[in-house]
């Protein structure tokens, strides 16, 4: 399958995006989302800085979890972002929780602004991963973390086999089909194919200067939390 436009595919599926992965993750996300943010340490008036942050729901849980942090999210995709504003206004977040239009490859902040960078799912998405590392390593304060989770695979035989036959399988033909596009969720199956092992990523993140990077697996692996620090 030739991979689509990644921008307009986002701006297609935005408004039943939240159910699709409820729905298709048997929940799942939600208390993916909860550990990832439980990884922030700064819990004292820290800046945040969310990329990919589409729908904004880890930017509601970090305001959810840490109420003190504000938050500056970013998407490439308007259709996207506009749900994502309306759920922050509806909750009343408006002053903690700023976004934006933008590049991740391009950010357009000044050198060591935020305490944190996170960005769920989302850097599987994007070509220049190794440009994109170096754009938030010189966005964050020293000392400051960056947070990437993104899917893996179970690397135990069994359920590793069952895993890979619903992934490879099931959810690319229910997820086109709930979707209406026909597409979006066999190209999500062979993003996560085609993304690097969890060890050459931490190298690349190592490689754009960052320390002290971890690997941390949820739900046996199908989720990963990469965690590092300027």
């Amino acid at each position: 399958m030739k991979n689509p436009d990644i921008k307009d595919m986002f701006d297609t599926i935005a408004s039943g995006y939240d159910f699709q992965n409820r729905f298709l993750s048997f929940m799942i996300d939600t208390w993916w989302r909860k550990k990832m943010v439980k990884n922030i340490q700064n819990n004292t008036y820290g800046l945040v800085l969310d990329m990919a942050t589409g729908t904004a729901e880890i930017a509601l849980e970090i305001v959810r979890q840490k109420p003190k942090v504000r938050v500056v999210g970013g998407d490439f995709s308007p259709n996207m972002l506009k749900i994502g504003v309306e759920k922050v206004k509806k909750r009343g977040l408006a002053d903690k929780i700023k976004t934006f239009i933008g590049d991740a490859r391009k950010l357009p902040f000044k050198n060591a602004q935020f305490d944190a960078v996170t960005i769920a799912f989302g850097i599987r998405n994007i070509r220049e991963r190794e440009k994109t590392l170096r754009e938030f390593y010189s966005v964050l304060r020293p000392g400051g973390q960056l947070i990437i989770m993104e899917f893996g695979f179970p690397r135990t035989p069994l359920i590793g086999r069952f895993y890979q036959l619903y992934f490879n399988k099931i959810l690319p033909k229910a997820g086109d089909t709930i979707s209406r596009t026909g597409y979006a969720y066999s190209y999500l199956a062979n993003s996560v194919h085609a993304f690097p092992g969890e060890e050459v990523f931490a190298g690349m993140i190592e490689d754009a200067g960052f320390r002290d990077v971890k690997i941390k697996k949820l739900t046996l692996g199908i989720a990963l939390l990469f965690t590092a620090r300027r």
